[in-house]
């Protein structure tokens, strides 16, 4: 199993995951991703929905689609 604070768990499969109603998921890949932020349209499997959210910050004084230092990269 390996545990990514930015993603979801990956863990060696078959796996069975008992849902909190009590249905059970299953699957036969050898790598699963579970999803642990809920924001997946195929819980409890990851569809990377927790990319979706991620925001990167930008300066104060950079408008959106501005080049935050266009002098860099010339030369």
């Amino acid at each position: 199993m390996v545990i990514d604070p930015e993603g979801p768990v990956l863990v060696e499969g078959p796996v069975e995951v008992v849902l909190p109603d009590g249905r059970i998921a299953r699957s036969d890949r050898f790598t699963v991703a579970l999803c642990t932020c809920r924001r997946s349209h195929r819980y409890p499997w990851c569809d990377t929905g927790h990319r979706r959210k991620e925001r990167r910050p930008r300066p104060a004084d950079t408008a959106p689609g501005e080049d935050p230092d266009p002098e860099e990269g010339r030369g």
